[in-house]
């Protein structure tokens, strides 16, 4: 890679690791690795024949040259006593002539040669002459200046607005482990990778480093929160790398929620598995994935080969469990006095050791706005007992040290938006409901309470990136879901919903709640809202961009299927009314990719009485719903939204305007095919089309030779792309090192031991 390093993004242990596999490399041997801290003189041994070469790592970066002298002048009795063949040093301090020669008369005797000493540069000139030496150590090359400004140039950094410090931060912090070679050897081979596991066991850091290699190689990053973002972007020229956090953490996993979004998943796989330049990484928590497997028969398809890397923390040996606290004490700002005591009570071991190990609860109790709270000579004991009940992370500071306007403010951003909120919206969410808590708790209210509890919250509790407001961490959305388990609370949430999806999304969440039990009493708190659903808008304009919308709120069709629910739950005729408000919405208020699905599953559904037995106004709703799908049909739609369109349609149940229609559409998209594949630039999405079209064809009853033709100019246009796009050029694969040597109890408390120093 050509870089020159100064070494100050690694932590002591990740340069003695750097300087063993270096030094290893250069001399064609093997260092036996010790623990940082009190080493007795060493670092790494190489031993033949009972004589040892012994090698010590000095990682001065941020140091002076007088303290490097003042720590090796100690030095010089240990290395007296092991009386090595060979001795060396590696420093991350610059080194001149006449430097390396103070140190040599430190050292003394057992040094052979002056050359025996490596500086900064003589460093940075062994990983240019060792380049899998410097790919080995994920941290040193993903912090370098033209990596970070790689990473600071790419849409992820952009849109998150992080900066140079937070990115660095964030490399700094990470433990590699065998799980990042694992999880990018099946990602090379699959080209889609599902990283699953418990909360906060790492998987969305594990994603990030992924992403970060992928794009130090210059792959564009795409932040997906839809598939229909994906869908968008996704193109066979250049080489991208998609990134969907948490993809089934905003889905409420019954057949109904999930119908909507596994074939969309399988689609989207099927496309990036079709690309030689494509890669998918999403994140789930393993239980969502297993029961989502279990009620979707796309995601249990063996076919669609789904490769899933599971992290546990059962898969962190000791050695990454401490180095995982040993990264957070160094770099989360950690007070001294905490980790001296942390240190001093030799109790780092029950931390590292604990059942309920997690790195989650680890990052938070070492982050110096944890620490606040804490006395040093009682952090060990709070530390143990937060592993022990990882929701007393959140539980005193959210019932005691916030007011209830911040509280309140929290509540609405859980219903809002997982991935993030503006700040505006969450402020028209935030006001009914800070009002109705007020007036029923007795507490009084300020029109500066939105402004104020932001404030407050910024930082400990949410982050405010631009105008977007999000929870500082997921383990605050896993404490608020249990402490919104309250029927009570649930309702007054009910009751103050302004927009059909934070509706949407409070029902979800009380259904998965043991608490609410009464189903009816609840979906009436939605009245008010329900009644608005024909007026809220779905998109709404970007202010900056006059000419770009955005989703705004939930589309109408899944509106009506929501309103149908809570009449199911209720019996109250205003919500069937409001559902028929809502489909006499003019039909360009419809689109396919969000309304084209639910439509035709309501035309299913609502004659059918196991669906909505005894339902008012059934013949109108049916009505409403055929003249819509005919319209989006008569419109024209993308061959997929079509294919899926024609696929759900019940020929036999179906009006005679229905069949009309889709059979036109489908004529229209075989007959037009030359001029609609000239905008495509994809082999893939060709390929697909292809697919659709062998699907489409028989569906409206024409003849073979017809569709063959149409698929024959398919074919002529992926002929013209193969010709122009370029072979992409696979990744670099990285190697890690991996420690044999055991971790005992002594190792681990002299990496501890090392932060008394640091």
């Amino acid at each position: 890679m050509a870089v020159n390093y100064n070494f100050e993004i690694l932590l002591p242990a990740d340069f003695e690791d750097l300087a063993r596999d270096l030094l290893g490399a250069e001399l064609g041997i093997r260092f036996e690795a010790f623990a940082s801290g009190p080493d007795g003189g060493m670092d790494g041994r190489h031993s033949v024949g009972g004589q040892s070469s012994v090698l010590q790592a000095k990682h001065y970066a941020r140091s002076s040259f007088a303290q490097l002298k003042a720590i090796m002048r100690k030095e010089r009795g240990s290395i007296d006593r092991l009386q090595p063949v060979r001795y060396l040093l590696a420093t991350s301090q610059p080194l001149t002539p006449n430097r390396k020669a103070d140190l040599a008369s430190l050292i003394g005797p057992c040094l052979k040669e002056p050359g025996d000493i490596f500086g900064r540069r003589d460093l940075n000139g062994l990983l240019r002459r060792h380049p899998t030496v410097e790919r080995a150590h994920i941290k040193l090359w993903l912090a370098s200046t033209t990596v970070l400004d790689t990473l600071l140039r790419s849409p992820l950094y952009a849109k998150t607005a992080a900066t140079r410090d937070e990115i660095a931060a964030k490399v700094r912090v990470y433990a590699p482990n065998p799980s990042f070679n694992a999880a990018r050897a099946k990602l090379e081979r699959q080209h889609v990778l599902i990283i699953s596991g418990p909360p906060g066991v790492g998987k969305s850091t594990l994603g990030e480093m992924l992403i970060n290699t992928y794009i130090s190689e210059d792959w564009d990053f795409v932040a997906i929160r839809s598939l229909e973002d994906g869908f968008a972007v996704i193109s066979d020229r250049r080489k991208q790398i998609f990134f969907f956090d948490d993809f089934l953490g905003r889905i409420a996993l019954d057949e109904r929620a999930l119908a909507a979004t596994d074939s969309e998943l399988a689609r989207f796989i099927r496309r990036i598995r079709g690309s030689k330049n494509a890669r998918f990484i999403l994140t789930t928590r393993a239980y969502l994935l297993e029961d989502a497997r279990r009620l979707s028969e796309h995601l249990a398809d063996p076919h669609i080969r789904i490769s899933t890397h599971v992290l546990d923390v059962g898969a962190y040996t000791r050695r990454v469990r401490a180095r995982i606290l040993y990264n957070h004490l160094a770099v989360g700002g950690t007070s001294a006095a905490h980790i001296a005591a942390l240190v001093e009570s030799g109790r780092a071991k029950e931390i590292v050791d604990h059942n309920n190990y997690n790195p989650r609860v680890v990052e938070w109790m070492t982050d110096q706005l944890t620490m606040q709270g804490i006395a040093p000579e009682r952090y060990v004991e709070e530390f143990v007992a937060t592993l022990a009940k990882p929701h007393r992370l959140w539980d005193a500071a959210f019932k005691a040290h916030i007011a209830p306007r911040s509280r309140h403010l929290l509540i609405a951003l859980f219903f809002s938006s997982q991935y993030g909120v503006e700040i505006e919206d969450l402020r028209r969410a935030f006001v009914p409901l800070h009002r109705a808590l007020c007036q029923a708790h007795g507490v009084a209210s300020d029109p500066k309470d939105f402004e104020d509890a932001l404030k407050i919250l910024e930082g400990g509790f949410v982050t405010i990136t631009g105008a977007q407001a999000s929870f500082v961490n997921p383990s605050l959305r896993d404490y608020l879901a249990q402490y919104l388990d309250d029927e009570a609370l649930l309702l007054k949430c009910a009751a103050a919903a302004q927009t059909a999806s934070w509706a949407d999304s409070v029902w979800k969440h009380a259904w998965k709640c043991p608490s609410v039990q009464s189903r009816q009493e609840l979906a009436l708190s939605f009245l008010s809202v329900a009644q608005r659903f024909t007026v809220l808008p779905v998109y709404r304009r970007i202010s900056n961009q006059p000419l770009t919308l955005k989703i705004a709120d939930m589309s109408l069709a899944r509106r009506v299927e929501l309103l149908l629910e809570w009449w199911r739950a209720s019996d109250d005729h205003r919500f069937v009314e409001a559902a028929v408000t809502t489909l006499q919405a003019p039909p360009d208020r419809f689109s396919p990719w969000l309304d084209g699905a639910a439509l035709v599953k309501l035309l299913a559904e609502i004659p059918d009485d196991d669906y909505f037995e005894g339902l008012p106004h059934r013949e109108i709703l049916a009505n409403l719903a055929d003249d819509r799908v005919v319209a989006l049909l008569e419109n024209g739609m993308a061959s997929d939204d079509l294919t899926r369109i024609a696929e759900a349609v019940n020929r036999s149940r179906a009006s005679a305007a229905v069949l009309t229609a889709l059979d036109a559409a489908i004529r229209h998209e075989i007959e037009e095919v030359e001029t609609i594949v000239a905008d495509m630039d994809s082999e893939s999405t060709l390929e697909e089309h292809m697919d659709a079209l062998g699907r489409l064809g028989p569906i409206a009853g024409l003849p073979i030779p017809v569709v063959e033709r149409a698929l024959e100019q398919v074919k002529s246009r992926i002929a013209q792309l193969e010709a122009e796009t370029e072979e992409a050029t696979p990744p670099v694969a990285v190697s890690q090192r991996r420690d044999s040597d055991k971790f005992d109890d002594v190792a681990l408390n002299n990496l501890f031991s090392s932060l008394l120093s640091v």
